[in-house]
Parts: structure tokens; sequence; C-alpha cells
């Protein structure tokens, strides 16, 4: 691990595009390695955020004063034992896929439609295509400047897109419980999978994924929002997808600002008119809110 840098711009590892700098950022390798990271930020009262792959967040455009990580290494490394597949909290969604379609083991295989990786999978209990993480989570090894411990999906107090992980605690590992599956029948799937994600989501374009979490009950969010006739509003450089209203793509030029004004937007116009108050689903990093409906 190289040592943390200081004002390092995230927008390049957010895949909408935006965000400012972060005070220090770092990519820890090995587990004592973010240990070590974690207990200086906790001396120094420095809060911590991990951002993957950089979907499912905002992060402000002045910056975010926190250590910022980004897992590497051992931290990211994939192994299959039996019907265990144990990855580190920065492998990638599509290479625990890979992985576990290489042995025979299926079960992963909705995750497909999920561009993160495992840690933030289990972090906000991501799931796709009736499936999530709670359902194949045997434990999950959590780091933070008081040490290591092995949470089972109960202590992880997983729930729809929610766990009760908090600023400085990290997924460094995670064990998924598959089942054998036929390679082909698993590449069958995820392939079914992409090409229905592909033909309603919009994959090519620069997102951060679904805005709002759907409602307990009744329509989705995406739903909800296209009736507002909300489709391809734009403020700034930011814009209402015209693929699927529950997605916000940079349509060029856009600032985390200028998302941050049409969710509120989104959410006004959905709450005027169904009396249903969205609650987003995306992560806001650093000095930033919704508006007030």
């Amino acid at each position: 691990m190289s040592a943390p840098r200081a004002g390092v711009s995230l927008s390049r590892f957010t895949t909408l595009g935006t965000g400012g700098e972060a005070r220090l950022f770092a990519r820890p390798e090995s587990p004592a390695e973010l240990e070590e990271l974690l207990c200086r930020a906790r001396d120094e009262g420095l809060a911590v955020e991990t951002i993957g792959l950089g979907s499912n967040v905002l992060v402000a455009d002045v910056g975010i004063d926190a250590l910022v990580l980004r897992l590497a290494g051992e931290l990211a490394a994939v192994r299959v034992e039996g019907d265990l597949l144990i990855a580190g909290g920065g492998a990638t969604n599509a290479t625990c896929l890979h992985r576990a379609r290489a042995a025979g083991l299926g079960g992963l295989e909705f995750a497909s439609a999920i561009p993160g990786t495992v840690g933030g999978g289990v972090r906000m209990n991501a799931g796709a295509y009736g499936s999530d993480f709670a359902a194949i989570l045997v434990e999950a090894t959590v780091v933070s400047g008081a040490g290591s411990r092995r949470l089972a999906p109960a202590e992880l107090e997983l729930g729809y897109r929610h766990s009760g992980l908090r600023s400085g605690e990290v997924v460094a590992e995670v064990r998924l419980r598959l089942h054998t599956r036929d390679p082909a029948l698993v590449k069958a799937e995820v392939s079914g999978l992409l090409a229905r994600r592909k033909a309603t989501q919009p994959t090519t374009r620069r997102t951060f994924g679904s805005v709002f979490k759907n409602p307990a009950a009744g329509p989705g969010a995406g739903a909800l929002i296209e009736a507002c006739g909300l489709k391809g509003l734009r403020i700034g450089g930011a814009l209402v997808s015209p693929w699927h209203a529950n997605f916000i793509e940079n349509a060029g030029g856009a600032t985390s600002a200028d998302a941050l004004a049409l969710m509120g937007e989104m959410r006004r116009r959905v709450a005027r008119r169904f009396s249903v108050e969205l609650e987003h689903e995306v992560a806001l990093l650093g000095a930033i809110e919704l508006p007030a409906l």
C-alpha cells in the first residue's frame, strides 16, 4: 500500500463522474493495512468512506472531509472452498460471479445486474431480480479502528437495501453460501438478466444506479416518477433517464448539485401527486442532503 494521498479528486472514481476531493485517499491491500488506516482515522477523528467501484454514491462537489478507501490486493481476491465463495470486500460482483460459475456454483446470478463490489453489496444488502446478499451471506469480516469482527447476517441487521454498518466499519471479507449448478445454466441465466437490464436501464450512460428505494407497497419508484411525467427532465447536466425514471444520467458536465436538485424535484412531485415520500438509495457522501419536501 502506498501512503494515503491528499486532495484526490473523486469524480474519476465515481460512476456518475461527479464529486470533489477527498481529504485522504488510500488503497489498502491487506487486512493489516486496512486496520492500520482505520486506527489512524479513529485517532485523528477522521470519518471513513469506502467507494468500491464508485456506484451508488453521490459525492459533494466541495469534496469530503474523510479518509476514502478503495480496497485492493488481498482485499479484492476471490477463492472457492466447497460451496463457499470467499471474497475480499473489494472484489467485484462480476469477478465473483465468474469464479462461482467456473466452480459450478449458482446463487449469485442476481448480482450480474449490480455493477459494484461484494463489500458494497453487503453494506447496502444490494439485490435484484428477487434475491439479495442477505439470502446467501454466511458471515462478513468487518474491520474498524477497534479491530476485526466476524458478523452473521442478523448481527449486520440486513434489511431492504440496508445494514447496520456505520462510518468507520469496512467489510473486508464475505463468505457466501452457494449451491451446485451447471455452469451452462448459470451462463444462460446471467445472459438473460443482462439482456433484461440492458433493455430497461441506461447501461451505456453515466449513472450511479437506482436513485430511490422502492416503496414497501404499491408501484416502484421508477413507475411513480414516470407517472409524474419526469422522464427527460434536466437540471444543469443531470437528466432523469429516458430509459428508466429511477436513474439520473450525467448528460454532460453534470455536478453533484445538479443531481441533488433533480432528486429533490423528483421527490417533491411524487409526494405531491401520490403522497409517497421516496427514500434515497444512493449514499450521499460529504456535506450534502436532499432538499426538504
